[in-house]
């Protein structure tokens, strides 16, 4: 999902790159960001697939603080589908009361405990019409498990990425599929498996939101965007 402000962004920022960025500024781009990231990855805490993809689904709408402060506790007591499972809709909700829309993500998650357990032995799918078959996995979730834990080059198109790729000029679109097709094509293949993780952090710590941080950015001369911040 986007929030309203980045829509509100990439309205006025589909003005200014009419033209798709060449080939080798994106590659000097990603060549950057590998130099001060050699190995990016989620901040999300997690030991195995089933504990990543319970924090994923978490993090719908959530900081990754706030996911990382639920599954501590949850996962030491209930780190299996079994165990989830058994927890029940209530007992689940007390340990993550704190996160948004926790009804209906408790209700997900018990659900897709039962699916991994009936159908696919307990463990985690590894393709994605089973992962998105899952409830509270779309294609972003998906996107993400894929990425992180089984090392598929793929792009999860979140908030962060959906304005980040297009205020630097990587790619524009009215949504985050139309935004991950071009990442994917537009971007080397030696970078693809990490873009998804780089993109991300930079969006969070540096791209932010209402007032990006250009002077301190690593790309800030490759960048197109056009009102940058002094």
């Amino acid at each position: 999902m986007v929030d309203d402000y980045t829509v509100e962004c990439v309205h006025k920022l589909n003005f200014f790159h009419d033209k798709p960025m060449n080939s080798q500024k994106i590659r000097k781009i990603f060549l950057r960001f590998r130099h001060a990231n050699p190995k990016p990855t989620t901040e999300l805490v997690y030991h195995t697939p089933f504990e990543l993809l319970i924090a994923v689904i978490l993090s719908a709408q959530a900081t990754d603080i706030s996911v990382n402060k639920a599954t501590g506790p949850l996962f030491r007591i209930a780190n299996t589908p079994e165990k989830m499972f058994k927890l029940g809709i209530t007992e689940f909700k007390n340990y993550i009361k704190n996160i948004g829309l926790y009804n209906t993500k408790a209700k997900n998650i018990i659900k897709t405990c039962q699916i991994l357990i009936e159908q696919h032995d307990s463990k985690v799918p590894e393709d994605r019409e089973s992962l998105e078959a899952l409830p509270g996995v779309g294609r972003k979730t998906a996107n993400v498990i894929l990425n992180t834990y089984f090392g598929h080059p793929t792009i999860a198109v979140d908030t962060h990425i959906f304005r980040v790729s297009q205020r630097i000029g990587l790619a524009k679109g009215k949504t985050p599929l139309d935004i991950e097709k071009q990442l994917v094509k537009v971007i080397p293949k030696e970078f693809l498996h990490d873009a998804h993780h780089w993109l991300i952090l930079h969006g969070r710590y540096v791209c932010v939101a209402r007032k990006p941080r250009c002077p301190e950015c690593l790309i800030n001369d490759l960048c197109e965007y056009s009102d940058k911040t002094k």
